[in-house]
């Protein structure tokens, strides 16, 4: 079954009505396609968690199903700026000290998760939400898209910029695991 296919089936058993926008993001695959309305009208590379994909608590495993783009945080700030707790620090990542080096910083945009699917990806102990799973911008361009963060997915500021402005709040993302094999 292909994502949108998918998607569509999760909706069905969800008793839930697609959104104008949804985000189809296949872990496999690494390339987020935008849907608006019967249309394919974007495609980025993504990157997620070097762990493997999880759903539970402290994993630092991005989760997969269904959720929704329940919050928007960055409006105006510059490209590379630094988030921490959702809020700007107003400094580049690369005015930051380097005891950041090796991790994966929160930079230029959040679009921030939330998990519909009880049990899954919403309630305790799988709580995307309370997980703060995002979308953000990397303070490693260099290196994209090398799965590098703690269970978010990452884009590159360009293509970040370009989805936010598009992309709604309430907005469908469907998280697809990679096949199984053997």
């Amino acid at each position: 079954m292909n994502p949108l296919s998918e998607y569509k089936a999760t909706l069905e058993r969800l008793h839930l009505q697609a959104t104008d926008h949804v985000l189809l993001a296949p872990l496999g695959e690494k390339i987020l396609n935008h849907r608006a309305g019967r249309r394919n009208v974007a495609s980025y590379p993504f990157s997620f968690s070097r762990r493997p994909p999880s759903c539970v608590e402290n994993s630092l495993g991005t989760p997969w199903g269904l959720h929704e783009v329940a919050q928007k945080v960055g409006d105006g700030a510059a490209p590379g700026t630094v988030f921490i707790g959702r809020a700007s620090t107003g400094q580049h990542w690369r005015e930051m000290k380097k005891e950041k080096d090796g991790g994966s910083l929160v930079t230029t945009r959040i679009l921030r998760l939330r998990g519909l699917e009880p049990g899954l990806n919403a309630g305790p102990g799988v709580d995307s939400w309370a997980r703060y799973i995002y979308f953000h911008g990397t303070n490693h361009q260099e290196e994209f898209p090398r799965n590098r963060s703690a269970g978010c997915l990452l884009l590159r500021d360009d293509d970040l910029l370009e989805l936010y402005d598009r992309l709604p709040v309430g907005s469908h993302v469907f998280i697809l695991r990679p096949r199984q094999t053997g």
